[in-house]
């Protein structure tokens, strides 16, 4: 019999972050890093365990982690979204709680992109009138 596995992915502004759990000790891998070595902040961390502290099963799947794109936090938030996804997919009444948690819902927040003739998303070039 093969070994289950759940996958989802998750995403954060330009963050993707694909995420396999499978039963376990509750051991998180990301990149082939363990967590403290990849997280050097405390909050992105507590971000990553906050589904799984949602559900109950803090240290009941080992979690490993694929992500690329965007800054450390983007990554921490865009796993956290791939966690409780997959989580959906291997309990589906975890959902009712995640959902309540606001964490199953995809931040639709990006960067605006900068416009011609300005020198950002909003900020124009100073106006001289001489």
């Amino acid at each position: 019999m093969a070994e289950e596995r759940y996958h989802a992915v998750g995403k954060r502004k330009t963050s993707i972050a694909r995420i396999w759990m499978k039963p376990g000790k509750g051991a998180i891998m990301i990149n082939n890093r363990s967590i403290d070595e990849y997280l050097s902040r405390e909050s992105g961390r507590q971000l990553i365990k906050q589904p799984l502290e949602i559900t109950g099963t803090i240290n009941k799947y080992d979690i490993s982690v694929n992500v690329r794109g965007g800054g450390v936090l983007g990554q921490a938030s865009a796993i956290r979204h791939g966690i409780s996804r997959a989580l959906v997919s291997i309990n589906p009444e975890f959902r009712i709680l995640l959902k309540k948690a606001e964490l199953l819902t995809r931040d639709p927040r990006m960067k605006e992109r900068k416009k011609y003739g300005q020198v950002g998303a909003r900020a124009r070039f100073q106006y001289s009138k001489r």
